[in-house]
């Protein structure tokens, strides 16, 4: 009776039971190419400030889409803040719009008292991106902060 209870193995049976915990494990799922959305109006904000200059394309939302700044394009120093270095971050950051979204049409966002100001609105006309409307949204110093108190001799 106990030659009836055994069973033999066969080495193509051995081969199978080993190979089954591999089939459940999930394939690997290929990643495809990511479907980049078409934007083809936006806003462009350019904050300039004394000592840098950060251009941003959003879409209509505010959602960022790309953004550059002076010292990202390899300017270091008091060299951030000049009028030549906003071109080139606006430049970069165009560029990225307009390959990535196909972005050409903006409404511009400015802010801030940097000398980038005016330029990099400007560097956007050698990009064929059009823009519709120019927004100063600068604050105004209205009275300031209470002044310290007189000094005793």
């Amino acid at each position: 009776m106990a030659e009836d209870t055994t069973t033999t193995t066969t080495p193509a049976e051995s081969t199978a039971t080993t190979e089954a915990p591999a089939t459940t494990k999930p394939a690997a799922v290929k990643k495809g190419k990511k479907n980049k959305r078409s934007v083809p109006f936006g806003q462009l904000h350019v904050n300039a400030t004394f000592n840098n200059t950060i251009v941003t394309f959003t879409d209509r939302n505010g959602a960022v889409l790309t953004q550059s700044s002076a010292g990202a394009c390899g300017f270091r120093g008091s060299k951030k803040g000049t009028a030549y270095a906003a071109q080139i971050a606006a430049e970069k950051a165009g560029a990225a719009a307009k390959q990535n979204y196909g972005m050409n049409k903006v409404d511009a966002i400015i802010n801030g008292v940097g000398q980038g100001r005016e330029t990099a609105v400007r560097a956007l006309i050698n990009l064929d991106i059009s823009v519709e409307s120019i927004k100063d949204v600068t604050t105004i110093a209205h009275g300031g902060v209470r002044p310290k108190k007189a000094r005793r001799n």
